[in-house]
Parts: C-alpha cells; structure tokens; sequence
C-alpha cells in the first residue's frame, strides 16, 4: 500500500555528517528499554507498594529517575514514532495507531531518518525487539528500513494483543510458533543473545516490550498466585514483575560481559496506564498516585503522558537522584547522536535537543514548550510551555489551562481568568503543527485506514538464542 505525506514532512529529514566527533573509544552502548502501557507509579521507586520491582528500583538507586520525562503522545504508535525521528507530534508522521489490514499499522514514509539509521551510519549494531507497529516488512515503515539490522517480535500491534502467539518475526521472516509459549521468554533470549554476539563493537538495541499491555496474559503468576485479588489484578502485577525481571535479566547479562559501565540504558513506558484510577487495577495499585496525575492512556493530561523515567550509566549518570527537569520522546534522537559521535548538519530538523548534560549530572538546555496532539476519535491538543499547561479536547472545545506547579493534578481549570496565557497558549499549539492531510484537527476522525499486505515468508520455528 502506498502512502501519501506531505512535502512538508519529507523536508523534515536528518542529514548525518561523516564527520565523528567522539572517540570511537568514548561512544557508549546504547539501550532503550520501552515498555507498554505502564503507570508512572506501577514501579517500587515511584512510589508502589503492592507490585515487587526489585531490579527497576536498583536500576534507579544505580542511576537517575526522571519523573517529568514525557512520552510522544498517549498511545502507542505515534509515540513510538516520537521517539525514533526526534519529532513532536506537531511535525510527526505517525499521529495516532491507524490500522491497515490483512496486518499491521500506518508505516513510516520513505525517507524518514530515524535514531536507528544515525546510529547505524556512524558504526553502531542496531536492533529492535518485542513491538514495531510503524509498518509491516513490505512497506515503507519496516524496522529493517528505518535503520535495524535485526529485529525480534510483533510487527502488528493487533498481534501484539496475544502472548501467546502463532507466530513472531524474526527480522522479515514468519516463525511459527506453538500457540503455547509466552512471547515474552522467546523476545527476551532473542535479546540477550543478539547482546551477547555483539562483542567488541558499540550496538544500539531498543528493546519495546509489549508488558503490561493486555491481553492481561502470563504464564506464571508467582507471588501474586495467592494473593485475595481478582484474577486480572494477580495477571497485572504479575506481568509487571516478569517486565521488571527480564530487565535484570539484561542488566546482568551487560556486567557479565564486562560492558555495563559502557552502557547507557533508558527505562519508559510509551504512555499512561491502561486502566482508569477507579478500575479493579487502577484503584488497587493506585495508578494515579492518590490522584496525584490525571488521565491515563488516550488522554492528554498528565497520568497519559508522564513515564517512569529511568536512566543507568555508571561513572556518568549520577547515582541515587532524583532530577525534576522536564523532557521528552523527541529529545532521544540529538542525545543517542551526540552520546555517538554523529555530528549532524546545520540543515538537520529535529523538535528534540540533546540531553546529554542532563544525563550526565549538569544543566540541560530548556524547552520554551511542548507539544502533543492524538487523532482517535476527536483530535486532542496539549502544550506545557513553563509550569503552564493547555489542554484542547477536541477543536471545537474550550481550553483549559492549568498550573502544575500548584496543580499537578489538573484540577482546576484557570483558562477564565487567565485570557492572555489562554491566547499564548492558542498560538503557540497553531504554530507548532504542520498542517498535513492526513491529521487534520477535526471533531470526530473517519475509520481506521485499511491496507492490504503481502502474503508472508514462512519458515520453521527456531529456537531462540540462549542467555
């Protein structure tokens, strides 16, 4: 299937310089861990008291926790987009998770440079495991395009649903699967083997776990078995749990081959929560932390948008911290090109700036805004711009502006007797948007796009690489 963007969105493209301005030596590993539909307060370190996280809360004893780092957007699809082209979603080419079919989503246009390709171009390994959904393997959107020498998982989000599958890819060949084996044990040795080949040599993995996202499926509840809880609520924290153990499971993996202190790893989920705060999971586990955050997945408050930031980079991330500066998804892609040497052009377009100085302990350089939309259902609109926050729940409502330094729960709607911030905030949310055909701000968005794909390649189920 062929898509059409706009003229405005290919002139957006990354130019990488062959110019390296970083030792060789210098450049770290770089891992991104994404996991899926996860609170901000699901984790020990941010405050849970129910769901055991022992290796994500030494993860954050070991490093820093980032408590205003924004994801793209709410769901899944257009923030993953966010965060491998370094665009907002004024300016991104995935806006919301548009479906196609037999399988798949909207796919990344041709000529998109993502952090996979400039990674790539300056010597790194670069693979992508668990979930894609920005474009099956006979489209523009396929990993194995967008700069992965290797990938591992779903490719289809609607797949993703099931964890215990039929088949998964392995890079753009079908391997069938029993139907009886969780996913997740199969994704994770495929990871830890693909790290341990990788000897010797600087590599970029981005590890998009489909935990906890529902299906709410496991394969062993362990400690919750017993607990006096409903069956969705011990498969929740039970998933948790085996997310938080598969990132021990790498972090290990990184000491045992000596390379840890040479790797920096990030922790996110790519949104809020998939529950409400007064749903069976979300009032137990107290997802919006006593009702400290507002909203969860598909909204443009905070409880949709903040993520369990966690940054691990001995001797250069700071050790036991706590840092309070906000940034977000598109800011990924200028900190891993710095963090590797790829010095780009003055002509290359990005919305992010480098967060390497506040990775590393210093002073960040600091947003005048952000900006996020969402087109499903009717199209949203959001920007923090300061401790300001606007929020625009479809083009024909009123905007509500909140202060988050006194209301970080969005409570209270100041826009009446802030009209001039209220206008700022108008302008600033036109400004930042590339008018496309494909996301217009509309009251109510037609159905999903439909597609059709190539039959796929299939081959015979291979055992994946053991840890």
């Amino acid at each position: 299937m062929k898509w059409k963007f706009t003229a405005c969105l290919v002139s957006l493209s990354w130019c990488l310089s062959a110019v390296l301005s970083v030792a060789a030596e210098d450049r770290p590993n770089i891992i991104f861990i994404l996991c899926d539909d996860l609170a901000q307060g699901d984790l020990g370190c941010y405050g849970q008291k129910l769901i055991q996280t022992p290796n994500l809360d030494r993860m954050a004893a070991e490093g820093t926790m980032y408590p205003q780092l924004y994801s793209g957007t709410s769901v899944c699809a257009p923030s993953r987009s966010s965060l491998m082209t370094g665009f907002h979603m004024g300016h991104c080419p995935i806006r919301a998770n548009r479906e196609i079919q037999p399988e798949g989503q909207m796919p990344l246009p041709e000529g998109t440079k993502t952090v996979a390709h400039i990674l790539k171009e300056a010597g790194y390994a670069t693979a992508c495991t668990g979930k894609w959904g920005m474009g099956m393997f006979d489209t523009t959107g396929s990993p194995l395009k967008m700069g992965f020498d290797h990938f591992y998982g779903y490719n289809c989000q609607r797949h993703a649903h099931s964890y215990f599958p039929t088949y998964l890819w392995k890079d753009d060949q079908h391997v069938e699967l029993d139907g009886k084996t969780y996913a997740q044990e199969l994704i994770i040795q495929d990871t830890l083997g693909w790290v341990r080949a990788q000897a010797g040599k600087p590599f970029f993995l981005f590890h998009a776990v489909t935990l906890p996202h529902g299906k709410f499926e496991i394969d062993d509840q362990g400690i919750y078995k017993d607990k006096p809880w409903t069956e969705l609520q011990k498969n929740y924290a039970a998933m948790v749990t085996r997310l938080d153990s598969d990132v021990g499971r790498l972090l290990a993996l990184l000491k045992e081959l000596k390379v840890d202190e040479r790797t920096l790893v990030i922790f996110a989920g790519d949104n809020g929560a998939s529950f409400a705060p007064d749903s069976e999971v979300g009032r137990l586990f107290d997802q919006s932390m006593g009702g400290k955050l507002r909203g969860y997945k598909r909204s443009l408050y905070e409880g949709g948008l903040r993520q369990a930031g966690i940054a691990r980079w001995p001797g250069h991330v700071p050790a036991g911290q706590v840092n309070e500066t906000p940034w977000a998804f598109w800011d990924f892609l200028p900190t891993a090109a710095e963090l590797a040497g790829a010095k780009l052009t003055a002509g290359a377009n990005s919305d992010g700036l480098s967060m390497v100085p506040l990775l590393t302990g210093g002073g960040a350089p600091q947003h005048s805004s952000f900006y996020w939309e969402l087109h499903e259902g009717t199209s949203l609109q959001a920007l923090r711009f300061g401790d300001w926050k606007a929020v625009k729940n479809g083009p024909q409502a009123k905007t509500e502006l909140y202060d988050l330094k006194t209301d970080l729960s969005e409570s209270h709607d100041i826009a009446a007797e802030n009209s001039g911030i209220v206008a700022k905030a108008e302008t600033i949310m036109a400004a930042s948007r590339a008018k496309d055909p494909l996301w217009p701000l509309v009251q109510k968005q037609p159905g999903r796009g439909k597609g059709k794909g190539k039959a796929p390649v299939k081959t015979k189920a291979k055992a994946a690489a053991k840890d």
